[in-house]
């Protein structure tokens, strides 16, 4: 197996968010496309800290580790913040759909024709 196909499919799995971002009409399925590119990027981060054989960097005074084999942790903790940001952006997204079909009674973007607060 090529050793960068998790890459590829990642960037594939970015592609299709975007796809469904940039071409869909119902609001819902914008919303998805943002999520679906968001868990790519967050898969992304996570094969990047990935290292064959690595260790996390919790260890202990008594075992002699070397640092060179150990994985980054900084990237998994950006994962742990993108989720936490991703999930509050997701549930404003889906109150303003709620919003936005409670006014024009539809999802599809191109009949809502003003914006009136």
């Amino acid at each position: 197996m090529n050793a960068y196909m998790p890459y590829i499919l990642c960037l594939i799995l970015f592609c299709i968010g975007i796809y469904a971002v940039l071409s869909k009409r119902n609001i819902i399925k914008i919303i998805l496309g943002v999520v679906i590119a968001e868990y790519a990027v967050n898969l992304f981060l996570i094969l990047v800290a990935y290292k064959t054989g690595g260790r996390a960097a919790i260890f202990s005074a008594t075992e002699n580790i070397p640092p060179q084999s150990m994985v980054d942790p900084l990237p998994h903790a950006l994962v742990l913040t993108s989720i936490v940001i991703g999930l509050a952006t997701t549930a404003f997204m889906i109150a303003l759909a709620i919003r936005l079909y409670g006014k024009y009674g539809t999802f599809d973007i191109t009949r809502m024709r003003e914006l009136r607060g």
